[in-house]
């Protein structure tokens, strides 16, 4: 999937399942989302649930360092990128993002922001990998999501402690393309039409 279809599917939508636990696999894959994040699986299994999306066109992404079995090296990539082909990877490290980069797969970045420290060395590390998005932890810090967007031009997606609609129109008009979730009960319809026109994550995905 090119960068460009994955943000537009962003755009229509605004919600990325996060998936943590197997009774809640079926769920996504008939929900309307703009992609999913699998934090479960190992070797044996990955391929099985990321067909599951791909034959209902949801774009999925594999969090890296939960997968079991898994090397986290070149060839470890070059497994996933060939053999499992997901959409892309999330990833709090950058020598991963770069050897995802490498392997033609699209790269969410993940950031724990918890003091001054860690925005700035944040910062650093999505200034240096370019990846594709940047997820932002915990969601609800609507001025380092401004931050971050003014500093990277890179499209932002909020991750975190979001239990409420308005939990995910907050982040959205603080300027987040997206809102990455693991409760279920929030990713039954789309998000994007409730915003006003123009809202500050609109521009990043075109």
């Amino acid at each position: 999937m090119r960068d460009l279809d994955f943000l537009e599917k962003l755009r229509r939508s605004r919600i990325i399942a996060s998936v943590k636990e197997h009774k809640t696999l079926e769920k996504a894959s008939k929900a309307r989302i703009g992609a999913v994040v699998l934090s479960i699986g190992n070797i044996g299994n990955i391929k099985s649930f990321v067909d599951l999306y791909k034959k209902n066109r949801i774009p999925v992404f594999l969090h890296v360092e939960r997968l079991g079995g898994l090397s986290q090296d070149s060839e470890g990539m070059a497994f996933l990128a060939n053999c499992v082909k997901p959409d892309g990877i999330v990833t709090t490290r950058n020598q991963l993002i770069k050897l995802a980069k490498k392997e033609g797969l699209l790269t969410i970045q993940r950031v724990f922001l918890f003091d001054s420290d860690s925005v700035k060395s944040g910062l650093k590390s999505v200034q240096e990998t370019q990846p594709n998005a940047i997820e932002i932890m915990p969601a609800l810090l609507p001025e380092y999501i401004r931050v971050y967007r003014q500093e990277t031009n890179i499209p932002i997606i909020a991750g975190g402690l979001i239990r409420t609609r308005d939990h995910i129109k907050e982040a959205l008009q603080s300027g987040a393309v997206a809102v990455s979730m693991g409760t279920h009960e929030l990713w039954r319809e789309p998000i994007g039409e409730e915003l006003p026109n123009g809202s500050p994550g609109e521009e990043e995905c075109r």
